[in-house]
């Protein structure tokens, strides 16, 4: 019960970023850069990942990690190349991606959904953290916002920026660096591990699984994957995923059918295939309450 408490407030911590600086502690925080393919690079500190375009026309970068980083996050892009940072895109609201809008905004425009603008404008709650996060201040704020989909055309490629409505959170992007083969799919893909499907903020676990589905038809052969969290990954690597998806999914809800209790259901937990995948934030009690609650919402 203790593992699982201290692991929902280190995410809450994360999530509710920028009012939780004070709980983290940044100095020891590394950003450690690694090439991906083509213009691609991908950014590892704390928080989400961070995809990176470098080319001629300077500096796309996806997502931000949070505030405090951003002077080290400046200081990895240089090593990258020297072109200015001409955009950055928010694959979806949370403060572990969108905490350092306040300190690139100013310096780029920022292009998301539109409901990532709508939810950074103003107050949200997360109630599974009994967590209120306060609107962001203007500089932070998307200027540029999309309903379905728009493209970058930047340094050689198309970027494309396609919603996917209803998964992790409802203003999820997924970026597909097309002459790269490279895509970021944000929060909507957590590697080898259970993710964090925001249920307050228009997520559903049956829409990811759905929206997984759709990408893994969109993918280019040989596509290299950026997560949210986690390691590089491949097409097999979301196509486990995915199957994860769907059959905890199943589980639950054919276990709800035979009327069993959310506790009984934990008790009885998740095939042996899926243990692992609870050494993440999200420990399988809590990604099968997800489930639960997810259901119980139809």
């Amino acid at each position: 019960m203790l593992k699982h408490f201290s692991a929902v407030l280190a995410l809450s911590i994360f999530l509710c970023a920028p009012h939780a600086y004070t709980q983290e502690d940044f100095s020891k925080v590394e950003i450690k850069a690694e090439k991906i393919a083509g213009n691609v690079y991908m950014l590892e500190g704390r928080g989400g990942n961070i995809g990176v375009s470098v080319g001629s026309d300077g500096i796309l970068i996806v997502d931000d990690q949070f505030a405090p980083l951003a002077d080290k996050i400046k200081a990895a892009l240089k090593t990258l190349g020297e072109g200015k940072l001409k955009f950055v895109l928010n694959t979806h609201w949370h403060g572990d991606h969108t905490g350092g809008n306040v300190v690139f905004g100013p310096e780029a425009p920022i292009i998301a959904h539109d409901n990532v603008r709508k939810r950074l404008s103003t107050e949200q709650r997360i109630e599974v953290f009994k967590t209120t996060v306060p609107a962001s201040p203007k500089e932070a704020l998307p200027v540029i916002t999309f309903g379905q989909s728009l493209s970058v055309h930047f340094n050689g490629e198309e970027i494309k920026v396609i919603h996917f409505p209803k998964g992790h959170t409802d203003g999820d992007s997924v970026i597909f660096f097309t002459g790269s083969n490279v895509v970021h799919l944000g929060d909507d893909f957590f590697a080898g591990r259970f993710p964090f499907v925001d249920l307050g903020s228009g997520g559903s676990v049956e829409g990811l699984a759905k929206n997984i589905g759709e990408i893994l038809g969109k993918l280019p052969a040989g596509a290299k994957l950026i997560p949210g969290h986690g390691p590089i990954s491949t097409a097999d690597d979301l196509k486990l995923y995915h199957r994860m998806l769907v059959e905890t999914t199943d589980i639950v809800r054919k276990k709800l059918a035979a009327g069993k209790t959310l506790a009984e259901i934990k008790t009885e937990g998740l095939p042996e295939e899926w243990k692992s995948w609870g050494t993440g934030f999200i420990k399988t009690d809590f990604w099968i309450e997800t489930i639960h609650t997810s259901l119980s919402k139809k």
